[in-house]
């Protein structure tokens, strides 16, 4: 289910807050767990109920093998139980995302002709599996309270993070639930709650998706494109993957507040970052944690020597590009994220002393470039697409169509009985370029701004004008990016 859906906003919504609320207000407070449950894997099953079949296997075997390690003394044996478990989680992704990229390869490197499954790719599944790995390590490390069953399900299950993030680890989550107070309606979140996901639906309808219309039209025809229409469609993907994700991940926060459940902030700023390094402190960064905690330390961190600090930051980075997809792009486009880190890291702080402004144009150069790699299809599209950058001339019509918006056409066509003007995309593009480059490096965040504002007639008035706007938007909405990831 998407939260960009006339049956999220007007049914499933609803119901969850009322029926959860509801079940607290008359103390029942592990049938309100419960019936969050229920609504979180109703909320994940909608498409294709098949997926059910799989996290609720997955939940299952997960938390029956963290309730074994309890009970086991020796050593040994609780290793040989992370050991399973972890192969359990593996596998079940390996099997489900990376089989016909493994096949693919060993076709060709020897010439075999092993048919592929072509499995559609559970959604979520790089996310719950990581939620997961890290309960069941912490697990072993004694770390994990004696959680029930239905916390711990509720935990991996809970709707606002299970699809796209942030990755929420379990003494984030479950000791929230354990709170009485939390229980209980509380206008106080639920009004900056509701603003927050309001606001970050906006930033997805008409920002992100609008963007996106333009980077479909450059990646569909990259042989069409000349010098400022690639970079311009270049631009529009960097744009488009920033309001699309953080906007879900804003929309979790939101959500989480209504129900006076706090979640990780999973961005901040990020293209404000003077650097590679600084950019994977503010994006993503649940899974910056995830990989740190769980790959990085174990490997040794940056307490065996430089070379060996180099080979983790690499390995990680290499780990990152495959957890995001099973193709050679994202690899590559990892092990350029990862060079840049080693590159800084041997520079130390010499980078410094560059003006801050110069090493900002730099590092958002590198990000743009990069994301034509994580964007591409093949690496050749990646390649041909970045040589289009010096290519000279060629038309952007198809570029000033993404910005020819339904609700600009109607009011020209039918409030003022005219056609659009020609000049009147353009000039929209070049507004919405210049506003959303703006959005992304300004110094203050939406969850900043919600955490301060007086909400009163003025707030809940605009709150209710954009929820509207961005519900009649919804017939032309496409699905989250990190969906796919």
């Amino acid at each position: 289910m998407l939260f960009n859906s006339y049956i999220f906003i007007l049914l499933f919504l609803p119901l969850c807050l009322i029926g959860y609320f509801g079940l607290n207000r008359f103390h029942r407070y592990s049938l309100a767990m419960a019936f969050l449950l229920g609504m979180s894997l109703w909320f994940y099953g909608y498409f294709n109920p098949s997926y059910l079949a799989i996290i609720v296997t997955s939940i299952l075997l997960n938390y029956g093998i963290t309730r074994l390690m309890r009970m086991t003394d020796r050593q040994g044996a609780r290793k040989a139980e992370l050991a399973a478990a972890l192969l359990v989680n593996f596998g079940i992704r390996f099997s489900y995302k990376y089989f016909d990229f493994f096949i693919g390869n060993v076709n060709v490197l020897f010439a075999a002709q092993i048919p592929l499954k072509h499995i559609v790719l559970p959604l979520g599944i790089s996310f719950f599996t990581f939620q997961q790995v890290s309960y069941v390590i912490d697990a072993y490390r004694g770390q994990t309270g004696n959680y029930s069953f239905l916390q711990y399900a509720a935990y991996v299950a809970y709707f606002p993070q299970l699809i796209a993030g942030p990755i929420v680890t379990h003494d984030e989550l479950i000791p929230q639930f354990l709170e009485e107070d939390r229980k209980r309606f509380q206008w106080e979140n639920f009004s900056p709650g509701m603003f927050l996901f309001t606001l970050r639906l906006t930033k997805k309808v008409l920002i992100a998706d609008t963007f996106g219309k333009a980077a479909d039209w450059g990646f569909g025809d990259i042989s069409g494109l000349g010098t400022v229409s690639a970079a311009l469609v270049m631009l529009a993907y960097t744009l488009q993957i920033y309001f699309d994700f953080s906007g879900y991940c804003d929309m979790a926060l939101g959500l989480g507040k209504m129900m006076n459940f706090e979640l990780p902030a999973n961005f901040d700023k990020p293209y404000r970052a003077l650097s590679i390094s600084e950019f994977w402190k503010r994006w993503h960064k649940t899974l910056t944690r995830f990989f740190t905690r769980y790959l990085y330390i174990p490997l040794g961190g940056s307490r065996r020597g430089t070379a060996r600090t180099c080979l983790n930051v690499m390995i990680v980075f290499l780990c990152s590009g495959l957890w995001h997809g099973a193709s050679w792009n994202f690899v590559v486009w990892g092990g350029i994220h990862g060079a840049c880190m080693v590159l800084e890291r041997l520079l130390g702080n010499r980078l410094e002393r560059i003006p801050g402004f110069l090493r900002w144009c730099g590092t958002f150069l590198i990000l743009n470039l990069t994301w034509v790699i994580f964007r591409a299809e093949t690496l050749t599209d990646a390649a041909v697409f970045l040589g289009r950058l010096t290519a000279g001339k060629a038309t952007v019509s198809g570029l000033t169509a993404a910005f020819e918006l339904p609700e600009m056409t109607a009011l020209f066509r039918y409030g003022l009985n005219m056609d659009v003007p020609s000049i009147l995309p353009k000039l929209v593009g070049a507004a919405f370029y210049g506003a959303a480059l703006w959005m992304s490096t300004r110094r203050e965040n939406a969850y900043d701004i919600a955490g301060k504002l007086k909400f009163g007639n003025a707030s809940m008035l605009l709150t209710a004008i954009l929820l509207v706007w961005c519900i009649l938007s919804f017939s032309g909405i496409s699905s989250f990016l990190y969906f796919n990831f």
